[in-house]
């Protein structure tokens, strides 16, 4: 079965056409797989609204996928959205919008079923040994999920108000950001998490997984890769002082310095530091909680838009 999904988040809209085997656990096989960076989220954690310039970005890149997806003849499709248009009191006019070309009602769903398709793409193809706990953080524009389990599924989720857009909107408006901003964000990120404890046990995790745009980039910048190769960084495992030096050195980065790595996204260059300083501040904590045990994080290239493509072929 050729299926087509679409995972609209706070920055960045993915497309996902796949072929599904289902003999045994359905498998998935890339035909198309893109990313622009439509910034749907712009202004909307201090206004509550999708600005009309975000929604036009929204719209051209639907239309572009809406080509695609006829050309490949996709059997079905799932549009996915989730932080900024959750939190939109306009988002009527962005599921019109879409209706209108993609000839599907896009779902915005609930934080807990982001962290559970977020999990599912993550696991997917990384695996993991039977009783083992996994830890999957999909660190996105506006929301951060936190999802553990195992390989029978989801034991315990928490999404939060937490993300590279949003923190950066919040705190980090200098170029670079001055330590004062910085020390605020990390606090907040504390807070978030110490939020995120009484839903979910992270001490008890036996591996840290991380998946999104910023963690691929921050694994990008500690491999010194020459330019953004998505199989060199799936599956990389990056101990936590390596992940610490490769998010500071994006943190206090200027804007020219960073629009100048070449695995860096133009989409990105904004919001990176902050990323970098959620992922770390996470990094850490988890590594203090388990007292060590979990002392590295695995970065996976897939995520909820496999999730989202596993979901339409069950």
């Amino acid at each position: 079965m050729r299926v087509a999904a679409v995972d609209c988040g706070t920055n960045s809209i993915r497309l996902l056409i796949a072929d599904v085997a289902q003999d045994g656990p359905p498998r998935l096989t890339d035909v198309v797989r893109l990313m622009r960076v439509n910034r749907l989220g712009q202004g909307v954690d201090a206004t509550g609204r999708l600005a009309p310039e975000a929604l036009e970005r929204t719209f051209e890149a639907a239309d572009e996928y809406a080509a695609l997806i006829r050309e490949h003849g996709a059997e079905r499709i799932r549009f996915v959205a989730t932080s900024a248009s959750r939190d939109a009191e306009n988002r009527a006019e962005f599921v019109d919008g879409i209706r209108e070309r993609l000839g599907v009602e896009p779902e915005v769903i609930s934080g807990d079923e982001e962290a559970a398709l977020s999990f599912a793409g993550a696991t997917s193809v990384l695996g993991g040994s039977n009783g083992s706990k996994t830890l999957v953080v999909d660190l996105g524009g506006g929301s951060t999920e936190f999802v553990l389990g195992t390989s029978e599924g989801v034991l315990a989720a928490k999404s939060t108000d937490m993300g590279c857009v949003r923190y950066t909107e919040r705190h980090l408006t200098s170029n670079p950001p001055t330590e004062a901003q910085i020390a605020l964000a990390r606090g907040d990120v504390l807070d978030m998490i110490a939020q995120v404890l009484t839903t979910v046990p992270l001490a008890e995790a036996d591996r840290l997984v991380g998946v999104a745009g910023t963690i691929t980039t921050v694994t990008a910048h500690a491999l010194h890769l020459p330019e953004y190769s998505p199989s060199a960084i799936h599956g990389t495992e990056l101990d936590t002082a390596r992940i610490d030096h490769a998010a500071s050195e994006l943190l206090h980065m200027d804007r020219d310095a960073r629009a100048a790595l070449p695995y860096m996204h133009p989409g990105r260059v904004d919001v990176i530091g902050a990323g970098a300083l959620i992922w770390q501040t996470i990094v850490d904590r988890v590594a203090e909680l388990t007292d060590g045990a979990v002392s590295s994080a695995v970065t996976s290239e897939h995520d909820i838009l496999d999730g989202i493509a596993l979901s339409v072929a069950r």
